[in-house]
């Protein structure tokens, strides 16, 4: 990860957006719905998860949580490159680009890292990508020191991302953003962030108004 972002041409001093893909960037459950359905199966959104969430179609029989790596795998290996954009991020970030640079930090596997860089370039959502591993505290410290001292802005559908930033990078300005509406209303906000839209043209006012306090 560390390989990845120092091959980054970041500029210092100027605002950095650092946002997730998956339910951020892009239709990862729509996607991913449409996958299952191919293999028989279909997701159950009774809770923020998808281990225990999955079932199959006609019986309702959970799968194992001990499947869903392969799934998954399955998943990404096929889906990756064709999943779409949410509405409004290519807008948005278009035009949040002419303040602040702009990174994508993903927990894609590595060997997916072109073919999603790609799928978004090819929406108009052409910023750099990287694959992380886990949870993303590290990587956006890193990332804030590469850009020097500039606001840091972090958008995650996850809470426990949202929080390991908050630990890693205080002040950082931190977006708890979740596309799929069904999903969002299964968890509340997560206590570490600033802000919490299902809507890009939100997040993006919330984005420019913190830059304009600051002077950016």
């Amino acid at each position: 990860m560390r390989a990845q972002i120092d091959a980054l041409d970041l500029a210092p001093g100027r605002p950095l957006i650092i946002s997730d893909a998956d339910e951020v960037l892009l239709q990862f459950v729509q996607g991913l719905e449409i996958y299952l359905e191919r293999q028989g199966l279909w997701l159950d959104l009774q809770s923020f998860a998808l281990t225990g969430n999955v079932r199959r179609i006609g019986t309702n029989e959970r799968i194992p949580a001990s499947r869903m790596p392969d799934i998954l795998g399955g998943f990404f290996a096929s889906e990756t490159a064709s999943l779409k954009a949410v509405p409004d991020a290519a807008e948005t970030l278009a035009a949040l680009s002419k303040r602040a640079q702009i990174v994508v930090l993903t927990n894609v596997p590595q060997d997916q890292r072109a073919a999603r860089a790609a799928c978004l370039a090819g929406q108009g959502l052409d910023y750099p990508v990287i694959a992380n591993t886990g949870l993303k505290g590290g990587a956006v410290r890193y990332l804030a020191e590469a850009a020097g001292r500039a606001p840091v802005f972090f958008l995650d559908d996850i809470p426990h991302n949202i929080s390991a930033v908050a630990k890693a990078h205080e002040e950082s300005q931190r977006i708890h953003f979740i596309a799929d509406e069904r999903l969002a209303k299964l968890l509340p906000p997560c206590a570490d962030s600033h802000f919490h839209t299902t809507k890009w043209q939100l997040a993006g006012d919330f984005i420019h108004s913190r830059l304009d306090e600051t002077g950016f």
